[in-house]
């Protein structure tokens, strides 16, 4: 089993000429612990954290006084672990214990597709279960669905369909991400309802206000 095979994609990054300020409204809004850096074309730099935040709890006092603010690129980690999209999960489960990190970022060509975390890293071993078949069998159909639901999130008038990500667990989805209002956050739960196969749909997505500085990827 790959990297492919388990990675969440829809992944939130932010843009390297962004603010430190700006770093930390959306890891705070957002509930993430880290984000990727990346450059106009989607190439990764880094990787920013809440600990490299924190180091710079003086810019914060800076930017209410109205003065500039260092940019992520400033602050950010730049030898960071990754995996390509074919790196089997066991290796990545190796990099994740030897460095003691929590998600790998996953690239192709540079730009990052998605990430592989622990809980993906688990999903991916419960797959290889004594009751396989019966499981890899539930995962086809839930894969599926997750196909299906993204593809439906597309193309809409409404939609940042890079900003979401999707989980479905025996038929019940998940989406998680982020939304600029909470009526975009309602139209993604009605197109992921509208899928032949979906029991019910959990949203856990949060609301970013399109003035905070994203990069899609």
């Amino acid at each position: 089993m790959q990297a492919k095979d388990v990675m969440s994609d829809g992944v939130l990054s932010v843009s390297a000429d962004a603010s430190v300020l700006d770093a930390a409204r959306l890891l705070v809004n957002c509930r993430v612990s880290a984000m990727p850096v990346v450059d106009q074309a989607g190439i990764m730099g880094g990787i920013v954290s809440e600990a490299d935040l924190m180091g710079d709890a003086e810019d914060y006092v800076t930017a209410s006084n109205g003065r500039p603010t260092r940019k992520v690129r400033d602050v950010m980690t730049r030898n960071v672990i990754t995996a390509s999209e074919d790196t089997a999960i066991a290796q990545i489960a190796r990099l994740m214990q030897e460095h003691n990190i929590k998600r790998v970022p996953i690239l192709r060509k540079g730009a990052v597709v998605g990430i592989v975390s622990r809980v993906d890293i688990l999903r991916g071993l419960i797959s290889l279960s004594p009751h396989r078949d019966e499981v890899h069998s539930a995962y086809r159909r839930d894969e599926q669905l997750r196909r299906e639901i993204y593809a439906a999130c597309q193309g809409r008038s409404w939609s940042q369909a890079k900003q979401v990500d999707v989980v479905v667990n025996g038929g019940v989805a998940h989406l998680w991400g982020v939304a600029p209002s909470d009526l975009v956050r309602q139209a993604y739960r009605v197109a992921a309802e509208n899928v032949p196969g979906v029991k019910t749909v959990e949203v856990h997505m949060h609301i970013v206000p399109p003035t905070a500085t994203r990069v899609g990827l």
